[in-house]
């Protein structure tokens, strides 16, 4: 091997597309903190319900599972780790595991933890959802990758997921 480059493989790919999966509102709950530890501030957030709608998906989040917050840098970042159930109206459940990170000034993230709003165009939050479930005819979840952004309100989170083409 010369380490040459090998010609018939370009540079650069062409960026992925991205096609609309659905989006949610997320109701939550009051937060509750460990506390601020050796890794940062952990905080649970309980997810109430919610609704998810799109062409591709309709349907409704139980209320069941939680938001895992570990926040970070003088509470500047917040790695997030939700984990929660979609019942679609084909009677499908989804089994959803979102990690996600969120920036903003040292402002406005307490903001966010005092459960005000703070406008969305100055919080950086970007999701990686990925779907689990045994009705087969939701089985191409398990095959694709997808992305998402995040806004958060006082009381609920609203979510657009798409699909990495």
């Amino acid at each position: 091997m010369t380490g040459a480059p090998d010609p018939s493989i370009p540079a650069t790919l062409e960026p992925p597309r991205l096609e609309h999966l659905c989006d949610l509102a997320v109701a939550v709950t009051a937060p509750i903190e460990a506390g601020d530890g050796p890794f940062g501030l952990r905080r649970v957030i309980p997810i109430a319900g919610g609704t998810v709608r799109g062409a591709a998906m309709r349907g409704r989040v139980l209320p069941a599972g939680a938001d895992f917050q570990l926040i970070v840098a003088g509470g500047t970042v917040a790695t997030l780790d939700a984990r929660y159930l979609i019942e679609l109206d084909d009677g499908a459940t989804l089994f959803v595991h979102n990690t996600a990170l969120r920036h903003a000034s040292a402002e406005d993230s307490a903001r966010i933890r005092r459960g005000e709003p703070v406008d969305p165009s100055r919080v950086y939050f970007r999701c990686q959802p990925r779907f689990e479930t045994g009705d087969a005819r939701w089985a191409w979840l398990h095959e694709r990758q997808f992305v998402g952004r995040g806004v958060r309100r006082p009381d609920a989170v609203h979510l657009s997921f798409w699909q990495v083409l």
